[in-house]
This record gives C-alpha cells, structure tokens and sequence, in this order.
C-alpha cells in the first residue's frame, strides 16, 4: 500500500510540469499532455521492476522535441527517474551501457541533421547532471542503507551470538566438570578400591574384617559405576580436555599412591616444573597413567620417568602386568580426554600394551606451549566489509561526476580546436580574393566551416548584402576575425574586423 502511493505521488508530481508546459495556451497541445501523461504513468508503473527503461523513455521523448535534451516539460522527471534507478537497481552495468547509447545517440543525431556540435555538448552536459549525477546519488543512498541494515542484522547475529556462547560455555563447564570428577575422583577411588582390596586379602585380619573390606571394594567399584555414567551425562562427543589444574605436585600425586599400596618409582626427583598448559598436562599424564595401573594391574610395579631436553620433556608411565583381575570397571573416556589435552599443549601422547602385559603410557610436552590465537568474530568482518563497500560507493559518486566533468572538457576542448581548424582561413589566401568574385570562384581557398555567428561586440553588417560570413585569422585568438559579405553569390565586401 505505502508503495502504491508513493507511485501515485511521484506520477502526480511529474505530471505537473507536462501540464503546464504543454498546456494549449502556451503553445502545446492536449494531445501532448494527454500524450505525456500516459508515458508518465506507464514509467512509474515498470520502475520498479525494470528501473532503466524510464530512463530510456524520457530521453526518446526528450530528444524527440530537442537535440540537447534539456526540455522544461521532462527534466524533472528524467532526475527523478534517474536517481530511482541508482537507488533500486543492483547492478550498475544496464545503466552505464544506456548513458553510452545516449550520448552515442546524441552525436549521430547531430551529425544526421547537421547541427552545430555545441548541442551535443549541452546533450552531455544535460545527460551528466540530470541523469548520471541523481543516478550516482541513488547509489550511494543505496549502499548507506545497506549499511544501515547491515549493522542491524548484525547486532542482531551478536545477540544471537552471544546467547550461544553462554550456552557452550555452560555446556563446557559441565564437561569440564565430568573431566574433573573423572581425573580427580575416579584417581581417589581406585586408590581406595587398592587398599580395601590389599585388606581383603590380609590374613591378619578376621572373617568379618575382611568381609567388611570386600564390601568396601565393590562400593568402590560401584561408585566408580555411577562416576562412569554421570561422566557419559555431563561430557559433551567433541568436548575439549578440562583445563582444571591439579591441586598438587607429581611428586606428591606419586607419594600419594604410594601410601595407598601402589609400587610406584618415581624418577628424578625433583620432576622439572613446565608452565602452563604442559604443566597441567605433565601432572594428567601421570595421574592417568597411576589410575590404570591401579584399576587393570592391581599389585604391578609402576615406573614413572621424566626426561627433559633443551626444547621438550618426556614423561613415561609403565606398569606390568596385574596379579590379580581388574577391580574397577573402565569408561574409557580417560585416555582421549587425556590425548585433548595433550594435543592442547602442543604436544603428542602414544599409549601401548608391552609383550609381557603391562602397559606403556609415554607423552612429548614442549617447554614453551604455543598460546591459542583468537579467532577473529565473523561479525566484525562482515561489518567491515559493508563498510569498506560504502566508502567505495561514496567514492564512486565523488570521482565519476569528476571524471566525467574532466572528459567532457577535455572534449569540448578539443572539439573547439577542430573547429577554429576548419574556421581558419589563410591570410595569402584573403589577399588574393577581390570584390566580384564569385562562390565557386572562392570556393578553393575558403574554409570548410565559417563561424557560427559574428564574435561579440563586433562591428554592424554593411547594409544591402545577403549574408556575411566569418573566419578566423589566426588559430587560436578569437579576434580578429575576417568578414565576407556577399550579394547574389558574388563578393561584395571583405573587411578585417577587429
């Protein structure tokens, strides 16, 4: 509805000068205000959909009453149009190839009806501010609005954005959490599943203690269960490795499974201290490692060794072969949550069963973790890249207009010296003429072109003559000039005219 009565509007308006300009008393006729209105109409109705072709319209119509296409009656509506056409049309290729074809037009008209070029150059100029300057305007309002819309769109994606982000990070903080409770609990409870197991066993305990430890070791291996499955709830598939640091050193973590009934050898003493990330991974490395050992080689001696390099250390966790079955049952999340992190820190992890049944866990770290990059938000560059593409549109209004001005000078300059060219006439050539001769008796030595008119402040024609014609003496200055008079084909006066 809003665009119908804009249409309505704009057609209205354009109207106006057609009425008054074509109006039977000042010299028109209703059947061109009947005429011009109808052509009005029809183009406001396809400018929306086929923007050039109005353009294309009034400049027939245009041109069809004069050669330099400025007309009082058309004007307006040929800026109107040409500023709809910028700011609706896409792509600019159509438009630019019209402007062509007009000017193109303009000069072959010129030349079939030879005419001076001097309308051809007000067809131009016409042509440049009343079409291609509201033209570049309505693109340039176009690429404003884009802009507009595109900042909108995109506070919009950043909200969205931001509502997501809060959902990972909540999603992260809960894998990060079954990470946690995997490492830190999972760790504790096998220890304990070791030494309620080593009870068990004790022949210095009685039939109700050892019962008793028994049913401390499956509570263990239940709970460890339970840990699994809420793990399997919390850790998202492709959930990173939790980045919580241990609360303790190596050495203490070794000492630790030590008082709890692991063999562990823990070499040398003290373990070189990483920063950051291979710090962390240092301290899972071997944590995982004393785990495994605990859960599926229960009795086995544990070696840890740490080696350090001028660039990387290497942590390796061995464990033989068990003296009794698994008392813990496995989730095997613990190994690729491990490699995640290790990967993180920039290093690589291996893990491998030995011939004689134990197990090898063996991981690189660098001493200079590299530092994540943030990636830049996908937002900005695209509001970047709006941007860049108004401050080309508003480049392209400024310096087209220019260029066009320039060309068109350019043109018209050169244009003139041609003229002046063809207007020259030769000095030896006007002292040779005498009065009473003939046009075809001059006809060799005279110019192709006279001047279109005398210069200004030229002095009055001799009276009695049919026609005066002038040439320039020189090429460049505009006076002095020569004048030939002429009575029924023959010469009648010659003057130098100052």
């Amino acid at each position: 509805m809003r665009e119908r009565a804009f249409d309505l509007a704009l057609w209205l308006l354009l109207c106006v000068p057609v009425l008054l300009r074509s109006d039977p008393n000042d010299g028109g006729s209703w059947t061109e205000v009947v005429v011009g209105v109808a052509l009005l109409g029809g183009c406001v109705a396809v400018s929306r959909r086929w923007p050039p072709v109005p353009i294309a319209v009034m400049v027939a119509v245009s041109l069809s009453s004069t050669l330099e296409l400025f007309t009082a009656s058309y004007t307006l509506a040929l800026v109107a149009f040409g500023y709809l056409a910028g700011r609706r049309q896409e792509r600019t290729r159509a438009a630019l190839w019209l402007f062509g074809a007009v000017a193109v037009a303009g000069l072959l008209l010129t030349t079939v009806t030879h005419t001076s070029l001097g309308q051809w150059f007000t067809l131009l100029l016409t042509l440049a501010l009343a079409v291609v300057a509201p033209w570049l305007i309505g693109r340039y309002v176009r690429q404003y609005d884009r802009l507009v819309r595109s900042g909108w769109e995109l506070a919009d994606r950043m909200e969205r954005e931001q509502e997501a982000v809060a959902d990972r990070e909540r999603l992260r903080e809960r894998s990060r959490i079954a990470g946690d409770m995997h490492d830190s609990l999972g760790h504790d409870l096998a220890l304990i599943a070791v030494r309620a197991g080593a009870l068990e066993v004790d022949p210095g305990l009685g039939p109700a203690q050892q019962h008793a430890a028994g049913e401390l070791r499956r509570a263990a291996a239940d709970a460890t269960a339970r840990l699994r499955d809420i793990i399997g709830v919390l850790r998202e598939d492709d959930a990173g490795a939790p980045t919580t640091p241990a609360g303790e050193t190596v050495e203490e973590l070794a000492a630790r499974a030590r008082a709890s009934g692991l063999d562990v050898t823990l070499t040398p003493t003290p373990v070189p201290t990483l920063p950051g990330m291979s710090g962390l991974a240092l301290h899972r490395v071997v944590q995982e490692g004393l785990t495994n050992a605990a859960k599926h080689a229960p009795g086995a001696a544990v070696a840890v060794s740490v080696a350090p390099d001028p660039a990387s250390v290497r942590v390796r966790v061995v464990s033989g072969p068990g003296a009794a079955e698994a008392l813990l049952p496995s989730g095997g999340t613990g190994l690729v949550g491990l490699d995640e992190r290790v990967r993180l820190a920039g290093g690589a992890l291996t893990h491998r069963v030995t011939g004689d049944g134990g197990f090898v866990l063996e991981a690189v770290l660098p001493r200079n973790p590299p530092a994540p990059l943030p990636a830049a938000p996908t937002s900005a560059r695209e509001l970047d890249r709006a941007r860049r593409e108004v401050r080309k549109g508003l480049a392209r209004a400024i310096w087209i207009p220019l260029a066009l001005l320039v060309a068109l000078g350019l043109l018209m300059a050169g244009v003139a010296l041609w003229t002046q060219h063809q207007s020259y006439l030769e000095p030896e050539d006007y002292g040779r003429m005498r009065v009473g001769q003939s046009l075809a008796e001059l006809s060799e030595d005279l110019p192709e072109h006279p001047l279109d008119g005398p210069p200004q402040r030229t002095p009055a024609e001799p009276r009695g003559m049919d026609e005066c014609r002038y040439y320039r003496s020189t090429m460049l200055a505009a006076i002095p000039v020569y004048r030939l008079c002429f009575v029924d084909g023959h010469l009648a006066g010659k003057a130098e005219v100052p």
